[in-house]
């Protein structure tokens, strides 16, 4: 498996906030509910996404946006309109002053606003759990991500619209399927162009490209600069200077990287034991990873699955 595809199976949305907001000028919001990431779509009218450090974007009609957490940001009719509401973890929405405003705003079903009939419709879905994004996957992604309508093409975003509203049974299973695949479909999309990490153009190059595919396809394989270099036919030296020159840190670095974060993504899973999981990545012995990932990540990897499944719990 690719490093691509293997990010791209880090969504798993479950239960995830999904919401259409109808609204009439002015209004703003204040996003503070910390969630890792939050996926955006206009459907009707302008809407400005003003980040709380970084340049202001307008969104139009068919734009799609993701934005990364946990940091705050506020969207807005225009830039000067000040905050009106403001959503709270678990997607609690209050005034300035504190008072709720779930009951008040509620246009129906999965439906929210100041007006039935407003000029401007959004479609929201919040990844609320840290484990339902892959951490590898926020690593790599900007606070703000937009694509324009006029640079891409997905059947997905109408499909939303029309299933957002719908009360059917089993309907919040859809949605997590919808939300996931219109996100992996953002994402790939995104990282075929320039905006993607040094690694994902390194697969390009016919000599460093080779070597990330031997270590993305095999982490548990033993590897060495040697090993690396051998199977890709030139020395040791040739392949560390020009793997680190696209990848930006040395060949081994890059293999402790991998290998950690695919642990980390794996120890989510409540059926992997901590030794499969080592071996898995490359590491002879649960103590070997724990080793390695203390060092790396600063705790052990029981206290990262502990973190993990006490988070989606």
């Amino acid at each position: 498996m690719d490093a691509l595809a293997s990010l791209l199976r880090g969504p798993q949305a479950r239960g995830a906030f999904l919401l259409r907001s109808i609204l009439d000028p002015p209004w703003s919001l204040r996003i503070e509910d910390r969630a890792p990431l939050t996926m955006g779509v206009m459907v009707r009218g302008e809407a400005w996404m003003v980040p709380d450090h970084g340049d202001a974007q307008l969104l139009h009609p068919g734009d799609v946006a993701i934005f990364r957490g946990p940091d705050p940001y506020t969207l807005a009719d225009d830039p000067a309109t000040p905050p009106q509401v403001i959503i709270h973890p678990d997607q609690r929405c209050a005034t300035i002053d504190g008072d709720d405003l779930t009951q008040a705003m509620d246009l129906g079903v999965r439906t929210w606003g100041n007006s039935a009939n407003g000029k401007t419709v959004m479609l929201s879905g919040t990844y609320q759990l840290e484990g339902e994004v892959s951490q590898r996957l926020l690593a790599v992604l900007p606070t703000v991500l937009v694509l324009r309508a006029d640079s891409w093409s997905c059947p997905l975003t109408p499909m939303l619209a029309e299933e957002i509203t719908k009360d059917d049974p089993g309907q919040e299973v859809v949605l997590d399927r919808l939300l996931d695949l219109l996100l992996i479909s953002v994402l790939r999309t995104w990282f075929s162009r320039a905006e993607a990490p040094a690694w994902y153009h390194a697969y390009g190059d016919p000599l460093v490209g080779r070597a990330l595919r031997m270590i993305h396809n095999n982490p548990a394989h033993p590897w060495t600069v040697a090993a690396l270099a051998n199977a890709t036919g030139v020395s040791r030296a040739t392949l560390a200077r020009r793997f680190t020159e696209l990848v930006g840190e040395p060949p081994m670095a890059y293999v402790t990287s991998w290998r950690l974060a695919l642990a980390a993504d794996l120890l989510r899973e409540p059926e992997a034991t901590i030794g499969a999981v080592a071996r898995q990545v490359g590491y002879g012995s649960s103590f070997a990873l724990s080793t390695a990932f203390k060092r790396v990540r600063g705790l052990r990897p029981q206290e990262h699955r502990s973190r993990a499944l006490g988070d989606s719990g």
